[in-house]
């Protein structure tokens, strides 16, 4: 394992509670990690983006998202948890959401984050990631939450319902961020 990364892993294995958003943005803005550091976690699939464990502990996982062109997470927000997430390769689409007044989520922006950006949410912030790369350009990005998220709210543009999807152990073809 590559001491950038040793060094991520022991700083998450200190966390004696939720880690705060600020110090996850931290931890990730300084890491000197890539693709190649991360190999044995870089796995694709052609029915959705995969989630991959790296670490876990009990106040946070660590996962490596692997992304092929088109994918893109539902729209949901990371209730309970709060989630760092720093790009490796290509270029991530994260989309921003609210209420309406009329009870529907709506768009508010988007941002293109290219490799080594970083950006964060927690609890009731509602987004969506994409990879809308040109070309057949993959994604990959690398994830931290704390704690570790078991269950996201899902959120739909025509639906008021907020839907609820468990995170499951496998980390792979997961419907979810």
């Amino acid at each position: 394992m590559i001491q950038a990364l040793k060094h991520l892993i022991d700083s998450l294995e200190r966390l004696q509670g939720r880690a705060r958003l600020l110090e996850l943005v931290s931890l990730l803005k300084t890491l000197e990690v890539g693709c190649e550091d991360v190999a044995d976690f870089l796995r694709f699939s052609d029915k959705g983006y995969t989630r991959n464990l790296i670490h876990s502990g009990p106040w946070h996982n660590l996962l490596a998202l692997c992304w092929k062109n088109g994918q893109r997470s539902p729209i949901h927000d990371h209730i309970g948890s709060s989630c760092g997430v720093r790009v490796l390769r290509g270029t991530a689409t994260e989309t921003m959401f609210d209420f309406a007044p009329n009870g529907l989520i709506k768009a508010t922006c988007s941002r293109e984050l290219t490799a080594g950006s970083v950006c964060a949410s927690q609890d009731s912030d509602i987004h969506q990631i994409s990879n809308l790369q040109p070309g057949t350009l993959d994604l990959v990005t690398l994830h931290i939450y704390s704690p570790p998220l078991l269950w996201m709210g899902t959120y739909s543009l025509t639906d008021r319902t907020r839907g609820q999807e468990p995170m499951f152990v496998e980390f792979s073809d997961a419907a979810g961020i």
